[in-house]
């Protein structure tokens, strides 16, 4: 039965089709033309379930390639909701730490040289795994590039400071075998 109560007459060279309708209740069989009326009715919709004589499987009528035309290109894609990206706590850590190491000249910079470091790189990770989530990527790369410095500076002055004996002065007992 179709959806105006009469019973649709079978032609042998016109497909049929069945649809399920709003209420649940099985539709039809009904012509290609009957299904493109029921659409202008608005009695049919692309995500009705349809039936093509023959098909095993319910479709929805907007994928059968004859009706495609009838409906816009798909439906809307609907994007998640985009929160702000927020800045990275590591690496805004790791460039204070980095910082540090070139303030606090007690100890080579030791250790906070080492913890700006590790932060910096930790929090690189972190951004490019989440590029989305979150931001901060010139402080991390800052605070590297700081506490990788000041290792190198503090590594090079205290190198000389062992090859001069610029240590003796300050503790006379060291020596250098």
């Amino acid at each position: 039965m179709d959806l105006n109560g009469a019973v649709s007459r079978r032609c042998p060279n016109i497909d049929m089709y069945k649809i399920i309708g709003t209420d649940g209740r099985e539709y039809g069989p009904a012509t290609a033309e009957q299904l493109r009326q029921w659409v202008a009715q608005g009695r049919a919709a692309a995500q009705t379930r349809t039936l093509a004589e023959g098909a095993t499987d319910w479709r929805p009528l907007a994928m059968l390639p004859e009706f495609a035309s009838l409906f816009p290109a798909g439906p809307p894609t609907i994007s998640p909701p985009r929160f702000p990206r927020r800045n990275s706590a590591l690496a805004t850590a790791g460039l204070v730490f980095g910082a540090l190491s070139w303030i606090v000249c007690c100890c080579y910079g030791f250790p906070c040289n080492l913890v700006g470091l590790v932060l910096s790189i930790i929090a690189l990770v972190e951004i490019n795994s989440h590029p989305d989530v979150y931001e901060g990527r010139s402080q991390a790369i800052a605070g590297l590039i700081l506490a990788a410095t000041s290792i190198l500076f503090y590594g090079i002055l205290f190198t000389i400071a062992l090859a001069t004996g610029g240590f003796r002065a300050q503790f006379g007992h060291f020596t250098m075998p």
